[in-house]
């Protein structure tokens, strides 16, 4: 009787805590439906320019704005495996179409600019989890996510058509420019030359696996026909191969992550070196596109989070490529540093409100400097000369939750030495972004 007196409370507290554990578990979802809408307008006063060229940033008083309307449609096949498809609706163009900055301000807007509404299928994939055991682990309902649970060690494939940002370099403060910080290189790394078209978005695989503290990625990508272009090659002739390694751990209590990335481009791509000189023959401007060849180009990204109280935490990013041929896909970036820091509003009775500031330092190396000094043009950046200087941009940005799922953001960006020209700027850029989801 002694035995069964000691023993039956111990098993009740264990079922409880077995049933307590299962109701935080939501029930899985057989489909949903969610759906977003951003508007962003951005606006910068004049600036001092002595010159400009094909790519520059408008130097005159300039306003401009971007729309998207997003539908998440996500479906469970059979257990463990889902498909998700993202129609979107957009409209608008970036500050000078998208020129003019290699830390671009807003990351809501693509290379694509339209002044009528345009429709693009953005995502299609699928999506596999297989669970390799360990404590069950909830899965909230949301865009791109069915609720349902997996286990903490666990493998998940991805393969269709999606973005490599959607699963590489993310972090937890500054990763989502419908959300938190708008610049392309504080909420990606600068010099992680992702495959993409012209839109940011590629056909290929990733494979994550996952076990205790840590979890390993690799994936293999799409590229462009040729840089910055609108249209992918057919069949994997160029390619992409990226792997990313996490580390989770605390810190006094908080939770942490810290990434390595390392990927490596496989293309038709231009040497610096060699359109600068092929263009010192013919007395011409130099032009990469008229140098192409095949060859690699690669580089890393350091990321890292911590947070650091019960409301804020900080970010760093610190990425680096080959920056003696020519930018492929994402930007003009060969250094890039950026570093940051995020708070809730709680402590002044605002939970649901955000606040972000960041500071950036993007970098050529001496190839890249060249060219653009005689006159070449990259994607974004190219002002026919220069004086050149890092690139240095801050941000701050608070976002106030109006309602449920409706945000409205006010935003300011301070911009030295742009396309890395000490001739030019420095800018500022106001930003108001409306954000709602569904």
């Amino acid at each position: 009787m002694k035995t069964l007196l000691t023993i039956t409370p111990i098993l009740a507290l264990t079922c409880g805590a077995a049933l307590a554990a299962e109701a935080d578990i939501p029930e899985a979802e057989s489909w949903s439906l969610h759906g977003q809408f951003t508007l962003v307008e951005q606006y910068h006063p004049s600036f001092s320019s002595p010159y400009r060229g094909a790519n520059s940033l408008d130097p005159g008083a300039r306003g401009n704005e971007t729309t998207d309307a997003t539908l998440y449609a996500g479906v469970r096949l059979w257990p463990g495996m889902e498909f998700y498809a993202n129609p979107e609706i957009d409209q608008g163009f970036g500050l000078s179409n998208t020129l003019g900055v290699a830390g671009f301000p807003s990351a809501e807007a693509y290379k694509v600019g339209e002044s009528e509404p345009y429709i693009r299928l953005d995502r299609a994939f699928f999506r596999q989890t297989f669970n390799l055991g360990g404590e069950a682990q909830p899965l909230e309902a949301a865009a791109n996510q069915l609720g349902g649970s997996r286990t903490a060690d666990n493998i998940v494939i991805t393969a269709g058509k999606f973005s490599v940002t959607d699963i590489f370099d993310a972090n937890t403060y500054a990763h989502d420019p419908r959300k938190d910080f708008l610049n392309w290189t504080v909420v990606d790394s600068g010099a992680f030359d992702y495959a993409a078209d012209a839109w940011g978005y590629s056909y290929g695989a990733a494979a994550e696996w996952t076990q205790s503290w840590w979890t390993l990625r690799a994936g293999v990508f799409d590229l462009s026909r040729k840089p910055n272009d609108k249209a992918l090659v057919r069949g994997f002739g160029q390619y992409e191969l990226v792997v990313e390694a996490e580390e989770r751990h605390q810190l006094m209590g908080r939770d942490g992550k810290v990434k390595l990335l390392v990927f490596q481009n496989h293309a038709n791509m231009g040497s610096y070196g060699d359109a600068v000189r092929a263009a010192a023959l013919t007395g011409g401007v130099p032009d990469t596109g008229d140098v192409r060849r095949y060859a690699t180009r690669a580089g890393f990204a350091l990321n890292a989070e911590q947070q650091m109280g019960d409301d804020w935490g900080l970010f760093l990013r610190a990425s680096a490529n080959d920056g003696s041929k020519e930018a492929y896909e994402f930007t003009d970036v060969n250094k890039s540093l950026s570093v940051g820091a995020s708070v809730t509003g709680a402590s002044w009775g605002r939970d649901k409100d955000t606040a972000g500031l960041a500071g950036v330092v993007n970098m050529l190396n001496a190839d890249a400097r060249d060219y653009l000094a005689a006159g070449g043009l990259g994607i974004l950046v190219g002002d026919g000369r220069l004086s050149y200087s890092s690139e240095r941009i801050m941000e701050a940005y608070y976002s106030a939750a109006l309602w449920t799922g409706i945000n409205l953001t006010l935003d300011y960006q301070f911009m030295t030495n742009p396309a890395y020209n000490r001739d030019r700027g420095p800018a500022n850029v106001l930003g108001l972004r409306f954000h709602a989801e569904i």
